[in-house]
């Protein structure tokens, strides 16, 4: 784990919408931490660099919360709709070694045979991998491939150390050519379109 996701946690005594309005206000994100057993905490945390880190998935935080260290799982972060400022961020409680169970983008490199359409059919896949050694991705090469490939979940090479939890069978790519549309000749709509005035004058 890099240093970037090293923080300093302030524990809160404040809560509801007025306390979090302040919060925010000052620059830091309300969290909250659970699992493992322990009471929930609540805590504040720095908003930019937290902003930062968050543009990763799954993320670990590594907390000093007064003076003790705390690894933990982003698990949810709540955003305003309109701004798309965080509000809040769910953290789970996670130990070094434990494996955990996290839901990891599919990058998709490589171009498919010309003339072909790539579909994402599964923006991620669920997998299990150490706390601390969390996939950033996974990625699927559709170099060269022609119409008519799949590739499933159970087919993706995932990282050292990680393991498939979906279903094998599930569809993540497939490559398809685009739908041809049936174009009139030279003439021939000219003609079709000149037949229905033709009976339309005849109805009259």
């Amino acid at each position: 784990m890099s240093d970037e996701n090293k923080l300093v946690a302030e524990v809160r005594d404040q809560f509801g919408k007025g306390a979090a309005r302040k919060i925010r206000a000052a620059g830091k994100i309300p969290a909250v931490i659970y699992g493992h057993g322990t009471e929930p905490q609540h805590v504040t945390l720095p908003g930019h660099e937290v902003s930062l880190i968050l543009r990763k998935a799954n993320a670990v935080l590594d907390l000093d919360i007064a003076g003790k260290s705390q690894l933990a799982l982003v698990k949810d972060v709540q955003k305003d709709p309109v701004r798309q400022v965080i509000e809040h961020v769910d953290l789970i409680v996670v130990k070094k070694g434990e494996k955990v169970q996290v839901d990891v983008p599919v990058h998709v490199e490589g171009e498919s045979f010309a003339g072909t359409i790539v579909a994402l059919d599964a923006a991620t896949i669920t997998i299990e991998a150490e706390a601390t050694h969390i996939p950033e991705n996974v990625v699927v090469n559709v170099e060269g491939l022609e119409e008519g490939t799949h590739i499933t979940a159970g087919q993706i090479e995932l990282p050292k150390g990680s393991t498939l939890v979906s279903d094998p069978e599930t569809l993540v790519v497939a490559i398809s050519a685009p739908a041809k549309t049936d174009l009139p000749e030279d003439g021939e709509g000219e003609a079709e379109a000149a037949e229905e005035a033709a009976a339309e004058g005849d109805a009259e």
